[in-house]
């Protein structure tokens, strides 16, 4: 499977990283750390992105062609909704997503209308500002963790044929906490929370990921609701199988309460 010609360096990463809302594309020190880690990484031939703002089941293919993105927000100025993406499309790697997920048994669906929503396209800018890697977004198809897991496992052969597999939610995503004020401190809940996610992460610690609604600290106020820590679990089931521990290319908190730790494996 080739989306481009160009050759990636060996087994690509699998990453999770948090993607903060359209605002994002106006924060310069954010934006400048996601091209930087996008610049450190090898060349991808595609992306295979797992928002959290697709949950759709079973699996879904999204568009395989150049389509409108999915302004998926309401209520910001006009010009977030002027903010274009015109990345390729990777039907060849959609094939192949599909007979994967096939072959483990589970179904699979496509809507070829389906754009990239705002958890893809806006850290895809920063970190690939000239929009030349075919992307596909699929949906995450649970919210049972198990699932998710064994979907990373079963999605994790894309890393040796030159694919970066992306998760893109936020590890900590409480709305009525938000606090927009420069240097708000984040609460104890928010801290704990973190840490205790960065420790279960980089010990690939299966148990307690699959347990963290019952055992997290501060995880219900950290996560009123699952679907933005989704795709950190099934990013953890592609890189189960490959040895080493992950980094954290970027960490700190924005908003207050949201933490920005973005992981990769690989």
């Amino acid at each position: 499977m080739a989306e481009s010609s160009s050759p990636p360096a060996g087994r690509m990463p699998a990453i999770f990283l948090a993607h903060g809302s359209p605002m994002l594309l106006d924060d310069e020190a954010w934006m400048k750390e996601l091209a930087n880690w996008g610049a450190a990484m090898p060349r991808p031939r595609a992306l295979l992105i797992l928002s959290a703002h697709w949950l759709d089941a079973p699996l879904t293919i999204g568009a395989t062609r150049t389509v409108p993105l999915v302004y998926d927000f309401y209520g910001f100025p006009e010009r977030y909704y002027a903010v274009k993406y015109a990345s390729p499309g990777a039907p060849e790697l959609a094939k192949r997503v599909r007979g994967l997920v096939e072959k483990s048994g589970q179904a699979v669906a496509s809507d070829e209308n389906r754009g990239l929503d705002h958890g893809a396209y806006v850290p895809l800018i920063p970190m690939y500002p000239s929009a030349d890697i075919p992307v596909l977004q699929v949906s995450v198809p649970s919210s049972d963790p198990a699932k998710l897991l064994e979907l990373g496992r079963v999605l994790a052969p894309l890393r040796d044929e030159g694919v970066l597999i992306m998760g893109s939610g936020f590890l900590t995503h409480n709305m009525r906490t938000i606090d927009v004020k420069p240097g708000a401190k984040a609460p104890s809940w928010a801290t704990e929370f973190d840490a205790w996610s960065g420790e279960v992460l980089a010990k690939k610690d299966v148990d307690a990921l699959m347990k963290y609604r019952e055992i997290a600290p501060g995880v219900r106020e950290s996560l009123p609701t699952q679907e933005h820590f989704l795709p950190v679990i099934a990013t953890m089931g592609a890189a189960l199988e490959a040895g080493g521990a992950p980094t954290f290319p970027i960490q700190g908190f924005t908003y207050g309460s949201f933490t920005k730790r973005s992981v990769q494996y690989g």
